[in-house]
């Protein structure tokens, strides 16, 4: 005798979606999307190159040789402009005498004297540490940007006239700035070793260099872990004047 009517009916079990459930679901569709954007973009080569990271860097530096083409045809542009307007002015010798001041102070024209060159470099690649010194880290081994500010302005302490960064003129809005280890300086890209030729009274030059605080703390690391510092005094020596733009660029409210 069947007794299907005298028992108990069994629940249907309905599947219940919980939040874990569709958060696992929307991580794996995710995944794929990833995938499927990963193979296409990359077409059967390999993503993972340095390709794209070394055509950015040519890049960069096409952009900084041009960069100093353009400076150069400003120069000569801008002292056409200056001596016809000294033609057109019919100027006095006073007045002459003046303007040439002011443009040497202002670092847009040639200044000639004695000299020194500070020379920095990095540490070799497999550089160890001197006896007695703790085993370097990566940034012991490069130079920084406060190293090369550190030196600029012990030169312009000890009484520089003009001062040029690798083959640059600095001027008073000139900016010193370093990205790891390369130079950004007026629109131009420079790698190591750096040099910083100045202008003047070279035993005060020096006398600044051997007692700026900085620079003291700089050599600590050429003993310790072989930085490269060399200074060396020259005779005549001309600096170029600053060719690049003049104009002051600077944020302004939205109106």
């Amino acid at each position: 005798m069947s007794n299907s009517a005298d028992s108990p009916t069994e629940p249907v079990r309905h599947r219940r979606w919980r939040p874990v459930r569709l958060l696992t679901a929307a991580v794996f569709a995710l995944a794929g999307l990833l995938f499927v954007t990963s193979f296409n973009t990359a077409k059967g080569t390999n993503i993972r190159t340095d390709d794209s990271l070394l055509r950015l860097s040519d890049l960069v530096r096409q952009r900084s040789d041009r960069n100093g083409e353009l400076e150069e045809s400003t120069a000569a542009v801008r002292d056409e402009v200056d001596a016809l307007a000294r033609r057109d002015a019919g100027s006095s010798a006073a007045e002459d005498a003046r303007l040439g001041a002011l443009e040497r102070a202002a670092g847009t024209t040639e200044v000639s004297g004695q000299g020194l060159t500070v020379t920095l470099k990095d540490a070799p690649q497999d550089a160890r540490a001197a006896p007695g010194y703790p085993e370097p880290r990566a940034d012991d081994l490069v130079i920084h940007q406060q190293d090369l500010q550190a030196v600029v302005n012990a030169l312009w302490a000890g009484g520089a006239k003009g001062i040029k960064v690798m083959d640059q003129r600095l001027i008073s809005t000139s900016a010193v700035r370093c990205v790891g280890n390369t130079l950004l300086l007026q629109g131009r890209v420079y790698s190591p070793p750096y040099e910083v030729t100045a202008v003047g009274d070279a035993k005060k030059l020096r006398k600044a260099l051997d007692e700026s605080p900085a620079i003291q703390n700089y050599l600590l690391y050429v003993k310790a872990y072989g930085l490269g510092w060399k200074v060396d005094e020259r005779g005549a020596t001309t600096l170029p004047g600053y060719s690049g733009t003049l104009d002051l660029h600077y944020a302004t409210p939205v109106a």
